[in-house]
């Protein structure tokens, strides 16, 4: 198969669960952890495109200052979620998995299946 890479946080128990899910498939994926590596707006911008969700889809607000930022808002525009993400990489919900097959954030873990 080819590459696949994991935007991980070891903190998180579903972004250890995927990782050792994928492991168990016989994947030794690139592993990313991006709340030390920072997103750029690129980034961010591809992972969007690629999974066909807006921002606020990935936003984390659980253990986050999202609320304070007013990310939370209905009114906030992708603009402004990316910018607050690349400021904060842990606004970024995880893990999000990225294969040939596709890209998606997997909660629950089990979701990472359809892409391997």
């Amino acid at each position: 198969m080819s590459e696949v890479t994991i935007y991980h946080n070891p903190n998180c128990g579903t972004s250890r669960s995927t990782l050792a899910l994928l492991r168990e498939k016989g994947l030794e994926p690139t592993v990313i952890e991006y709340v030390k590596s920072g997103w750029t707006q690129a980034q961010l911008q591809d992972l969007l495109a690629r999974m066909d969700v807006r921002a606020r889809d990935i936003l984390r607000v659980n253990g986050t200052n999202a609320d304070a930022l007013g990310l939370t808002d209905p009114g906030a525009s992708d603009e402004a979620l990316i910018a607050a993400m690349m400021v904060e990489p842990i606004l970024v919900n995880r893990p999000i998995v990225v294969t040939a097959k596709g890209a998606a954030l997997c909660r629950p873990a089990e979701l990472v299946l359809g892409l391997i």
